[in-house]
């Protein structure tokens, strides 16, 4: 299959076209962002040319495959929120072979999901799965600021210190980590709330303090509230959820996409 050179496709002149990203999303492919890797990764084809650039633009004529397979834009949007149980990643696929929670929805929906944001391997919670790449921008862009609420029970007693010095802010490692709110429940549980919530942020906050955690449990996402879902249960969000997420990202300042 030949790879796309600059300039070389003109794709960008059609009339009602979009960009390949933004297709891929619309497509329930994954976000625009990890889109974007598939992209430069070279995973993606229009009309059986490689691309291995941004900037590209497709319209409804055009065959677009991602790892050989033909994509088409989702029709129905999904929106789902699940307690992802301990044990499984939050990606597509694991080249180690470890079991992926957009797996858990494949008996219930035939739309190709994906996660929105992460949750790691081996904590629990909520965590919410969509089609619709717009939305999964706009929530998991910085400047939505959602909060996301933890529940953390540790081994041992908590230091007494430890959840002033998490909301006044921490420095692992050279990289700053600073919850919104974290309160002491009891000597072995505390709460957390983060905005950003950088890569195993509790884990690494923690784990410099000497604290050996338990499990960890994310409980709320903005208004979403994990409520009486099981471990491993999901459901599809309401109309007035997903509104509800949407107007906290209006109200910050995030502008359509």
């Amino acid at each position: 299959m030949k790879k796309m050179k600059r300039g070389s496709y003109l794709l960008a002149e059609k009339t009602n076209s979009t960009r390949l990203q933004a297709f891929l999303a619309h497509c329930g492919v994954a976000s625009r962002r990890a889109s974007e890797k598939l992209i430069l990764d070279g995973r993606v084809s229009v009309n059986g040319t490689t691309v291995t650039e941004l900037g590209v633009k497709v319209s409804k004529t055009d065959i677009v495959l991602v790892d050989g397979k033909q994509v088409r834009p989702e029709i129905e949007k999904r929106y789902i929120l699940m307690n992802k149980p301990a044990g499984y990643v939050c990606s597509q696929s694991d080249e180690q072979g470890r079991p992926v929670a957009v797996d858990l929805l494949k008996s219930a929906f035939s739309e190709r999901l994906y996660n929105v944001g992460r949750l790691d391997m081996f904590s629990t919670g909520a965590i919410i799965f969509t089609n619709d790449g717009d939305f999964a921008a706009k929530i998991s862009h910085p400047s939505a600021e959602i909060e996301k609420e933890y529940i953390v029970e540790s081994s041992l007693p908590l230091p007494r210190s430890l959840a002033e010095r998490f909301r006044k802010g921490v420095r692992v490692d050279g990289v700053f980590y600073k919850a919104k709110d974290a309160q002491e429940l009891n000597s072995h549980k505390m709460k957390v709330v983060l905005l950003e919530g950088k890569n195993r942020e509790i884990r690494k906050v923690f784990d410099d303090a000497g604290v050996a955690i338990r499990s960890l449990e994310r409980v709320r996402i903005g208004t979403l509230q994990l409520g009486a879902l099981k471990v491993g249960e999901f459901r599809e969000l309401s109309d007035f959820e997903v509104s509800s997420l949407l107007n906290i990202c209006k109200s910050k300042g995030e502008k359509s996409w």
